[in-house]
């Protein structure tokens, strides 16, 4: 894991070097620099140790890669994205005014062996480990741990519906194909809550002054079934006899007809396109479908505040004639600079 910067960065959150966290095949959490996994039941005091959140940070983001991503390649992404976002404020603030009092993010990766060859047989065999790391390896009580000790600073918000710590930040997932799939199984575990070690600092299910710990949730392209919400992720949100997850803000996800890895490769592996070719299908929830904005063009309150939102980002998230006629099309074309920044200021 690398340290973050003591002080606010000067010249931009492109600057800023991400902090990281990195799993191995079985989602096991990994001692830094090494391939020695750290034992479950220390897992809490090991963020602790390694992972501290920067005073001078607003908005914690945890960002984690999808298929065909190398570690360099998903630090990368994650400065980019987080640096255009901060770019893009600097250069309209009004456009954001949730974001008046600034916006000074600060990210956390999270890396997993996401590689294989790009063919069918590599596409399943990516799919499998995402599963077998979050469905039946510690992937997402690993998250699970991460995103609670991200929010173990939080106190009593100034307003009900404001949910910053102490700090005044506030706590951000952003995921690309497979990790988005990890996102949602580290947000279900906090709702199941399963006997073992405890997840750091889960605010109590039926708690009215901290119901839910995550302010918003982006997924670009993500690889799942379009039912997943139903038959993977079935209690993200609140439902008979349930309380729901800890996820306060919305989950938005970017769909492309020209993402050709969740559409010909997920349709050949599953026998249906993924959300990230042609949006979420059924779900328990409202859903809430609309276009990609350009970055001029923040989006509305009244257009994200929904439980899912589906964007149709294809007539921007094509690439160009080397991208599609890449295998996996699109699916990695994502980096624009309006994505995640109405979702922080709407989060205020």
């Amino acid at each position: 894991m690398t340290a973050p910067l003591k002080q606010a960065p000067t010249t931009g959150a492109a600057t800023v070097r991400p902090a990281t966290v990195d799993l191995d095949e079985r989602g096991r959490l990994l001692v830094p620099g090494t391939s020695t996994p750290v034992p479950e039941a220390r897992v809490a005091d090991h963020l602790a140790r390694h992972l501290r959140i920067p005073a001078w940070a607003t908005d914690l983001f945890v960002y984690v890669h999808g298929w065909q991503t190398s570690p360099e390649a998903a630090d990368r992404t994650a400065a980019a994205l987080i640096g255009r976002a901060a770019e893009l404020h600097r250069s309209a603030p009004i456009a954001y005014p949730g974001l008046a009092a600034g916006f000074r993010p600060w990210c956390v990766v999270v890396r997993w062996p996401s590689s294989s060859l790009p063919t069918l047989g590599g596409y399943r065999r990516i799919r499998e480990r995402a599963h077998a790391m979050s469905a039946q390896g510690q992937a997402g009580r690993i998250l699970g741990h991460l995103l609670g000790y991200l929010d173990s600073g939080r106190g009593r918000p100034d307003a009900p519906r404001v949910l910053a710590n102490r700090h005044g930040q506030y706590l951000h997932l952003l995921g690309h194909s497979f990790g988005g799939r990890f996102l949602c199984e580290a947000v279900q575990y906090a709702a199941d809550r399963p006997a073992g070690p405890p997840v750091l600092s889960w605010s109590r299910p039926g708690d009215p002054a901290r119901p839910f710990t995550v302010d918003s949730a982006l997924v670009f392209q993500m690889a799942a079934p379009r039912d997943a919400f139903v038959r993977l992720f079935p209690r993200l949100f609140l439902g008979p006899g349930r309380p729901g997850a800890p996820l306060r803000g919305p989950l938005v996800l970017t769909h492309s007809r020209w993402d050709r890895a969740t559409g010909f490769w997920h349709l050949r592996a599953e026998g249906l396109p993924g959300i990230g070719h042609s949006g979420t299908g059924i779900a328990p929830v409202p859903q809430f479908s609309t276009r990609l904005r350009a970055a001029d063009s923040p989006y509305p309150h009244g257009e994200l505040d929904h439980p899912i939102v589906n964007i149709d980002a294809g007539h921007v998230y094509r690439g160009g004639l080397a991208t599609r006629l890449h295998p996996s099309g699109a699916h990695s074309d994502f980096q624009h600079p309006e994505s995640a920044l109405s979702l922080a200021s709407h989060s205020r």
